[in-house]
Order: C-alpha cells, then sequence, then structure tokens
C-alpha cells in the first residue's frame, strides 16, 4: 500500500469519526433544547451524577475536556441551579462540584429525553456490535492520547 493510500485511509477514518461525533452531539442537542440543557452540559452532568461530590479537575478529567472548558460549563450550570460549586476543605485552591436535587430532575429528564438516540442506537447496531465499537473506541482513545499533542484541548 502506498503511503498515499494510507493518508486516505487515515482520513476516512478521521472524517468517519468526526461525522458520528458530530451527528451524536446535534441530536442529542436537539433532544435536550426544551429542558434548556446542551449535550456537552448532559455529558458532565451524567459524570458528575456517578459521585456525589468531585472536584472540577477530577470533573475534566472524567470527561476528558479542558478544565477552562468545564469550568465555564460549570458557571452556567450554577446559574441554572442544576449544580453547587463550593471551596474543596481540603484543597482552598480546588472547588468541588454537586448536583442539586433541580439537578438531578434535569439529568433525570435529559435522560428520558435522550432516550430515543440510545435506543436507536442499540436496535440498529446490536449488543454484539456495540461493544465491538466501544472496544474499538477505546483503541482509538489509547492512540490518540500517545500522540504528542494529546492533552492540548481535550473536547
Amino acid at each position: 500500500m502506498s503511503s498515499n493510500d494510507k493518508g486516505i485511509q487515515g482520513h476516512t477514518l478521521s472524517l468517519a469519526l468526526r461525522r458520528a461525533y458530530l451527528a451524536l452531539h446535534r441530536e442529542t442537542d436537539n433532544a435536550l433544547v426544551q429542558i434548556g440543557m446542551t449535550a456537552n452540559q448532559f455529558v458532565l452532568m451524567a459524570a458528575l451524577a456517578e459521585s456525589d461530590t468531585v472536584t472540577q479537575q477530577e470533573l475534566a478529567h472524567r470527561t476528558d475536556s479542558d478544565a477552562n472548558t468545564v469550568r465555564a460549563m460549570l458557571v452556567l450550570l450554577e446559574r441554572k441551579g442544576w449544580i453547587i460549586r463550593a471551596a474543596n476543605p481540603s484543597d482552598l485552591r480546588a472547588r468541588t462540584v454537586t448536583l442539586t436535587s433541580d439537578g438531578e430532575k434535569a439529568l433525570e429528564e435529559a435522560w428520558r429525553q435522550s432516550g430515543p438516540i440510545r435506543q436507536s442506537l442499540s436496535i440498529e447496531l446490536g449488543p454484539k456490535n456495540a461493544a465491538e465499537i466501544v472496544r474499538l473506541l477505546a483503541i482509538v482513545r489509547g492512540v490518540l492520547s500517545r500522540s504528542p499533542s494529546a492533552g492540548s484541548d481535550g473536547e
């Protein structure tokens, strides 16, 4: 295979990954617009729901997002009353984040509103293909995490 063929395949793979991500992002944004939540906010809130309280830095790490971007989104979520940010008692430079009861309700509604997207993917792919895609995407993430530019903007 020539180096040009390899470049085309790499571009095709990159473009396919981008198109799939953007399609999922767009559909999720559309599903959540009625409750005033974005796909990115949904990801943060779902990651936050995995624990009672986490630091902003841990939330950025869990979502593979840029810490400054996470901070900006958390400010918006706090204004909506969906989260509370507070000083971390063990590290005054850090901030902890907790879902409020209104945030829990908003997250439950977001899961309901975005359910048809997940259901369509599950039906179309089937469990075996879905598991294989998750496995392959973990490989993609691992390869890209080792690249020299990894970590410059985790979005």
